[in-house]
């Protein structure tokens, strides 16, 4: 629809006259400009003409079907410009003004000329990074990408890489994220320098508030992502407090450091957790880095390419581990002596290279000297020669020996320690390797008996922590094995839980060595209490003793009081280490076949061999809950007297009893359709029970089965 006079003023008129020839046609749009098919053809008729722009006979631009500007003439999105169109009142889309014209203005005219020029270093960058990321996505070569992004020589804006890769990466599968963690872990410092990895992921937190509308668990995503950063060492665990400060309160990037803080960081074993979480090293144990570690320590001792040892160093790809690296290389210059310069030399070329960081190298230093004493059970003058390694790594400028603990703290501790303790620990490894080949336990009886006459605690205890920190540093068979003679020892329950306590206590140091420590050590001492070598109320006691609600020590124990309270938690707990292969349906068989045996005449003695040897003490419940239905239903106490010798000898300790009369109460309905005054009988045995002191006095039973103690039920 044109615009008639009727819809416009005059005076209006008059200033779209004077606009449309102040226009300069050489800027005017080709698309407000009527052209023929045929050049040689007449105007059409019922071309619509525009007020303001149109083309007049004889124009150069009549027949033109280029613009003259370079300009796009493709209708707008917004609907302003193209054919038969007003175009926008405000846009000018970086059109020159003629000189001539009343609002030209150099100035402005000059800005937007600067605008239009070539992309800036910058902007060509961009483009670039881009690319190279969505190569590196699709062909995973780490090489390749290094090489490319060398050659675009521009390391100032490395740090856009950095921002690039990971914002692309938080928006596709795990795949691509452990790859773009592996990347930039490959990257750093070789190619990447240190402060634009700082600065990549600090632009990354300063956007996380554009980057939620397109990804809304960035918050998640980005965090782990800083973690994995602070694992791998490529950013230090001070950013995240310079980040905390600098951010604005309501800013999401305050939510994405919080959670890598407090969600991923101060995780036990977060190091393993976070290396994991996108499937990275899945098929990659502790046991075999440290197998590989070993390995390729022994071939540079004998072939001394220490190219080809850095190569295998950095091929492991476990940064956070290396660590351990530094503790056995120093543990063989120790173990030989002709190969300390050799094996220092190492250390000093990875320290100076930065593939191994100052962190990992002082915590492997740091873990040698807790475990020093232990060392010089195996390495005589352990201590000196550490320290004199200390003095020369010191001395060649990769070891700072100020921040490093005292070597001569150990020797304030007397007592036990020096002299009785040393011997004994020594006498007590050799006793366990011994055990763990022959499987005596007897003999293990007999030594202990020889080496400990006076049953100190002290020595008990320290027995207890050797024997299960060995076990846990070995296969399943050996955990089995030190569970087993942990049972049959039969140490006062006060050493065992020293024990326990001493090895908690040190959970955080043992899980720098032994990374699923938590695990391990929270299945002993729940296995300790399924054999009844320690009570459940000793878990307290335990937990008593234990500072830190953060410690390992505290997750273990935590971990241990959830396996004892899961349903099945016995039989589950005996079978975690592949011990107590047998059903529990045949376990119940032949608890029926020798209770029938006992009632027909057998042998009270015969009858309690049986039991023990069923070796299962955590279901000795069932003892007690069968036998008191062989009671009710046929009135015969012989069965009654084998449960008192089975009390008596500690064969059956209170608490199976609580549980099995628990577990009859459970069934007492069932039991009365054949025996019509069950219920009125088995109270008449409860009272009895507590009578004799297999049942403690504030016990009773509710009809749920559920057993009541000092009004609390358990």
């Amino acid at each position: 629809m044109e615009y008639g006079d009727k819809f416009t003023s005059n005076e209006h008129q008059e200033q779209l006259r004077a606009a449309s020839e102040s226009i300069d046609p050489l800027s005017v749009s080709p698309l407000q400009i009527s052209t023929s098919k045929s050049p040689k053809s007449p105007r059409s008729p019922n071309a619509h003409h525009g007020k303001h722009g149109t083309g007049k006979p004889g124009s150069p631009l009549k027949n033109d079907r280029h613009s003259h500007t370079g300009r796009d003439g493709r209708p707008k999105k917004g609907g302003c410009g193209g054919k038969g169109t007003w175009g926008g009142m405000l846009d000018m889309n970086n059109e020159h003004l003629d000189p001539s014209d009343p609002n030209y203005n150099s100035a402005e005219d000059n800005n937007k000329t600067s605008t239009m020029q070539p992309n800036s270093p910058l902007g060509e960058y961009k483009k670039k990074a881009t690319v190279i990321v969505d190569e590196y996505f699709a062909t995973d070569d780490v090489v390749s990408t290094a090489n490319e992004l060398r050659e675009l020589g521009m390391p100032n804006f490395n740090y856009y890489f950095v921002k690039k890769l990971v914002s692309m990466a938080m928006d596709r599968h795990d795949k691509e994220k452990e790859m773009t963690a592996i990347l930039l872990s490959s990257l750093y410092a070789d190619v990447i320098d240190p402060p634009q990895v700082y600065k990549g992921f600090s632009k990354l937190v300063e956007a996380a508030d554009d980057l939620i509308v397109d990804i809304p668990d960035t918050v998640d995503v980005l965090a782990l992502f800083i973690a994995r950063a602070v694992v791998d060492d490529i950013l230090p665990p001070a950013f995240l407090k310079k980040k905390l400060e600098s951010l604005p309160k309501d800013s999401k990037g305050i939510d994405v450091i919080k959670r890598a803080e407090k969600g991923y960081l101060s995780a036990p074993l977060h190091a393993e957790i976070i290396e994991r979480r996108w499937g990275g090293s899945k098929n990659k144990t502790v046991e075999d880095v440290k197998a590989q570690i070993n390995n390729l320590l022994t071939e540079y001792v004998v072939s001394g390419d220490k190219k080809e040892a850095c190569r295998c160093i950095k091929d492991l790809n476990v940064p956070f581990f290396y660590h351990e690296i530094v503790k056995r290389a120093i543990i063989m210059a120790m173990e030989r002596p002709q190969a300390e310069g050799r094996l220092l030399d190492l250390l000093n070329t990875a320290a100076d290279e930065c593939l191994i960081n100052s962190s990992q190298i002082s915590k492997g230093f740091s873990r040698i000297i807790d475990t020093v004493d232990d060392l010089s059970l195996d390495i005589p003058n352990a201590t000196e020669k550490l320290q004199s390694i200390i003095s020369k790594a010191a001395s060649e400028g990769w070891v700072c020996a100020s921040s490093l603990k005292s070597l001569s703290s150990p020797t304030a501790k007397k007592g036990l320690e020096d002299s009785a303790a040393k011997a004994f620990k020594m006498k007590a490894q050799s006793i366990i390797q011994e055990y763990f080949l022959s499987s005596d336990i007897q003999e293990v009886s007999r030594c202990l008996d020889s080496e400990n006459s006076f049953c100190a605690a002290e020595l008990n205890a320290m027995f207890l922590k050797r024997l299960i920190t060995l076990a846990m540093d070995r296969k399943n068979r050996e955990k089995e094995m030190a569970s087993v003679l942990l049972s049959s020892l039969c140490f006062p329950a006060d050493d065992v839980v020293n024990g326990f306590t001493m090895l908690i206590e040190s959970a955080d140091d043992t899980a720098l060595d032994n990374p699923v420590v938590v695990e391990d050590l929270a299945m002993f001492l729940a296995r300790a209490v399924v054999d009844e070598v320690l009570a459940p109320s000793h878990l307290e006691e335990i937990k008593s003793q234990c500072s830190g609600t953060d410690s390992g020590g505290n997750k273990v124990l935590q971990m241990a009081q959830s396996l004892l309270n899961a349903r099945l938690s016995g039989e589950r707990i005996l079978r975690c280490w592949g011990g107590g292969g047998r059903a529990i349906e045949d376990v119940k068989d032949k608890i029926g076949r020798l209770l029938e045996e006992y009632e027909s005449g057998g042998g009270i003695t015969e009858a309690c061999r049986c039991i023990k040897e069923l070796n299962m003490p955590f279901f000795n419940h069932e003892v007690v809950k069968k036998s008191l239905v062989a009671i009710i239903e046929k009135k015969n106490d012989r069965l009654w007297g084998l449960l008192s010798q089975c009390f008596s000898t500690g064969l059956i300790t209170m608490n199976q009893m609580t549980k099995g009369f628990g577990r009859l109460s459970e069934s007492l309905d069932d039991l009365a359709l054949d025996v019509p005054d069950a219920e009125k009988k088995f109270a008449q045995y409860v009272e009895r029970a507590k009578a004799e002191g297999w049942l403690d006095s504030s016990v009773s039973f509710q009809r749920s089965g559920h057993v009541v103690e000092n009004g609390v039920f358990s």
